[in-house]
This record gives C-alpha cells, sequence and structure tokens, in this order.
C-alpha cells in the first residue's frame, strides 16, 4: 500500500478513572488476550502499510513494553518497520506533545524522510477492523485533500464525547463539531484520517506557526471551509474505549457469539504479542457460563457473563457474575464479585463482597496478596 501510518496513542481520559492510572488507555486489556492498540495495528498490517509510527506519552511503560518487538504484528522487515516515537528533549524544543497536530510535528524529519504518498493516522484506543485500502481508494476517487473515516455512534454511548459529522449527498462532510453539548447528527468521526504526506506537513507546519496544536479543532474543523473534507462511513462493528461505561460494554461485546466470530475466526486476523502461558484449568467444581477465560488462569468456583484475563486465580466458594477480571488478579475464597473491573495484579480478600450497585465499580486497593 503506497501509503505510511501514523497511530495517536499519547492521550489520556479522566473518563476511565483509575484504569489509567497504570497504563494508556491504547495499552487496555481488550478481548481477553489483546491490547486495545492490537486492533488498530493488525489493520494497518493487514491493510499492507509497511511503515507504522506509534506516537506515545501519557504512562507510556507498559504500552512501550508490549510493542517491544515488530515481529509480532508482521513489521520486522528491511523496508519499513515499526517505529515508537515518545516526547524528546532537543535544542530547539523541550516540550511534551500538547496535542495531536503538534505530536506529528514534532515528528515531522519522519514524514519528510518518508517516501510514501498518502499518510493514515489512526488513534489507537479503537476496537474495529478495517481495510484501509479501499479508503485510500475513495480518498483518490474523491480527490479530497483529507478523508475521515466515519461511523453511527453505538447504541447507548453518550455522542457528545465524539466529533459528530455531517455528510452530503456527495460525501463531503458538511458540518462538524468536536464534543458537541448537543449534537445534532449521530454520524461519528472514528479517529482514522486518509491525507496526501505533503499536504499534511504543509498543514503541521502553518498550525505549529499560529501555536495551534490539535488535529481536529485546528486542521479539520478550521480548514473545512477551504479544504476537501469527504467521509468514508465505517458500516461493521466499532467502538472507542475511553470511558469506563464503553471499556465495560465493548469487552462485555465479545461474549456475544456474531462479535468473537468476526473478530476471532474471520479473516483477516487481530494480532497480539504472545506469551507462553498453559492453558485455563478448571478444577472440580468450578462452573463456567458464558465467559471469556484467558490462558494461565485456574478457576475453583463460579464465573457467569464475564471476561477473566491471562493468569487469574479464582478461589473456591467464590461467585463473579457480570464482571471483567484483568491479568494476574488474585481472588480468594468465598468472594463475590458482580458489576465490577477489577485491575491486574489485584488482591480481593477471602470473605468479602464487591457489588457495583450504581454502576459499574472498580476495584483497585493494592491489597496484600500475602494476607489471603
Amino acid at each position: 500500500m503506497k501509503a505510511l501510518g501514523i497511530i495517536l496513542a499519547g492521550g489520556n481520559s479522566s473518563r476511565m478513572k483509575n484504569l489509567s492510572d497504570k497504563r494508556a488507555i491504547s495499552a487496555m486489556p481488550i478481548g481477553c488476550s489483546y491490547r486495545c492498540i492490537d486492533f488498530t495495528l493488525s489493520n494497518m498490517t493487514n491493510s499492507h502499510i509497511q511503515t507504522v509510527a506509534v506516537l506515545s506519552q501519557y504512562n507510556a511503560r507498559s504500552l512501550n513494553e508490549h510493542l517491544n518487538s515488530s515481529k509480532w504484528w508482521n513489521f520486522g522487515r528491511k523496508q519499513g518497520g515499526l517505529f515508537l516515537f515518545t516526547p524528546t528533549v532537543t535544542a530547539e524544543n523541550s516540550w511534551w506533545y500538547r496535542g495531536t497536530a503538534d505530536a506529528m510535528w514534532q515528528n515531522i524529519d519522519f514524514l519528510k524522510k518518508r517516501h510514501e504518498p498518502y499518510v493514515v493516522i489512526a488513534n489507537g484506543d479503537c476496537v474495529y477492523k478495517m481495510d484501509f485500502n479501499p479508503v485510500l481508494d475513495y480518498h483518490i476517487q474523491k480527490q479530497a485533500d483529507i478523508t475521515v473515516v466515519c461511523a453511527k455512534a453505538p447504541l447507548g454511548d453518550d455522542i457528545s464525547r465524539f466529533g459528530t459529522v455531517k455528510i452530503d449527498p456527495d460525501g463531503m462532510i458538511s458540518e462538524f463539531e468536536e464534543k458537541p453539548m448537543l449534537a445534532h447528527s449521530n454520524i461519528v468521526s472514528t479517529g482514522v484520517y486518509v491525507i496526501r504526506r505533503r499536504k499534511l506537513i504543509e498543514l503541521l507546519e502553518q498550525c505549529n506557526s499560529e501555536g495551534r496544536y490539535n488535529f481536529v479543532t485546528d486542521i479539520l474543523i478550521r480548514y473545512k471551509g477551504m479544504k476537501k473534507i469527504y467521509g468514508y462511513m465505517l458500516d461493521s462493528y466499532w467502538s472507542n474505549i475511553s470511558t469506563v461505561e464503553s471499556y465495560f460494554r465493548t469487552n462485555m461485546d465479545f461474549l456475544k457469539a456474531d462479535v468473537r466470530d468476526y473478530f476471532f475466526r474471520q479473516n483477516p486476523k487481530i494480532y497480539s504479542k504472545a506469551q507462553d502461558l498453559p492453558p485455563a484449568k478448571f478444577n472440580v467444581g468450578s462452573q463456567v457460563h458464558n465467559s471469556l477465560v484467558g490462558s494461565g488462569t485456574i478457576i475453583n468456583s463460579t464465573v457467569e457473563n464475564s471476561v477473566l484475563f491471562k493468569k487469574v486465580f479464582v478461589g473456591n466458594n467464590s461467585v463473579i457474575r457480570n464482571s471483567i477480571i484483568l491479568n494476574g488478579a488474585y481472588i480468594g475464597d468465598n468472594v463475590h464479585v458482580e458489576n465490577c473491573i477489577v485491575e491486574s495484579n489485584e488482591t480481593l480478600l477471602s470473605d468479602t463482597d464487591y457489588i457495583g450497585e450504581d454502576g459499574i465499580r472498580i476495584i483497585a486497593e493494592n491489597n496484600n496478596r500475602f494476607g489471603v
């Protein structure tokens, strides 16, 4: 594919509460065995994009560890590869990334040294499958300056946290509102954009010279009447996980047979960093219904309508219902967990109850595991 990829993975969201205390949103575990950024990286490699740059910043250690080898997504090649860029202090610049446009501008030398004519820009906090080749063909056919991939907002989601658009019959975006208080459209930007590389360099340099740093507000919205900006509709599954509610709902969607089949069994595949772990173990007395259970997990009790990630331990006479248990959590004996998200490596002491009665409860108590 005659495009390079840029993944914006440096942001933080207060709506994730203390789930983002340990990691960037792009590094959040998804679907039992994946990280959120795996979906965007897989879309890039499945679209035959050979060169991808990941721009990380906030709480990036977990994300950087996950991306320590490019081979898992087939970017370990002589031509191209996977590049990880964090903010760098130089003689000319000592700023952290001040926005999405500034993040790309601070790495503009990378763009200038490449030869691909087009750039695919994507956020790292969305779960979806997409071939970017038809989007590029559409972009070229329409002779667009920028093409924005759009989707209908997931049912029940808060539309005010997205950029909403209106698209005319020819496909051109006629209105673009960023996080409106009152949305006039249920069509939202997915955070995926296609643009000619030289045009992107020109716009980034113009933005920086004017002290503007955000790609959406300072390029898309500001230049809407001056540039030809088209919308491309994505009609398959798409979800943004940057709130506790949407993160919980997205993981629970993987308990649906059609969603599970779409991501796990249908081509193209979603790739992730592999770990050498034993299969999940279900001891005598365990009962598991409509749940996903990750490798290395040991279960001795009842699990219903839940997602258990890797290396989780569940003790005797416990009940886990409608919950997400992240990697390495230890759940003692006689514990009741319902409507909760249990943080990774968390310990739930024996004979305790954790119930989310007014929404989803996040459990991150840092208990002493050896006191169980």
